[in-house]
């Protein structure tokens, strides 16, 4: 079995948030064991537009709750669409009641 890269790890990671939450680029990069890496996370995701499968990145947002990455998506507005279709609010570009639903794979996911 061949070991995951960077970029693999973090889109394992995307898949699993659920519809209606997000998670921020840190907490995946504390997860995947690289702490020092959410800039690292944002690059993996905006390279998701090459890939033949679907990876949800509009559920990643800054530690604030800002939707940092819209600029990587069809036009300013697609990310903050595709959240508010999933039931998450916002407003000039940051999540609503961003604590509520944010999902930390740190917590969220049992590795034991």
């Amino acid at each position: 079995m061949t070991e995951l890269n960077f970029f693999e790890k973090v889109y394992e990671v995307v898949r699993l948030i659920p519809e209606g939450r997000v998670t921020t680029y840190g907490a995946i990069a504390r997860f995947i064991g690289s702490p020092q890496s959410a800039r690292m996370v944002g690059w993996a995701l905006n390279s998701t537009k090459q890939l033949p499968e679907w990876i949800p990145a509009h559920r990643v947002v800054n530690r604030n709750g800002l939707l940092t990455g819209k600029l990587h998506f069809q036009n300013n507005n697609t990310m903050r669409e595709m959240l508010e279709s999933e039931g998450i609010d916002t407003l000039n570009d940051k999540i609503l009641n961003f604590n509520n639903i944010l999902w930390d794979p740190n917590q969220e996911l049992n590795l034991d």
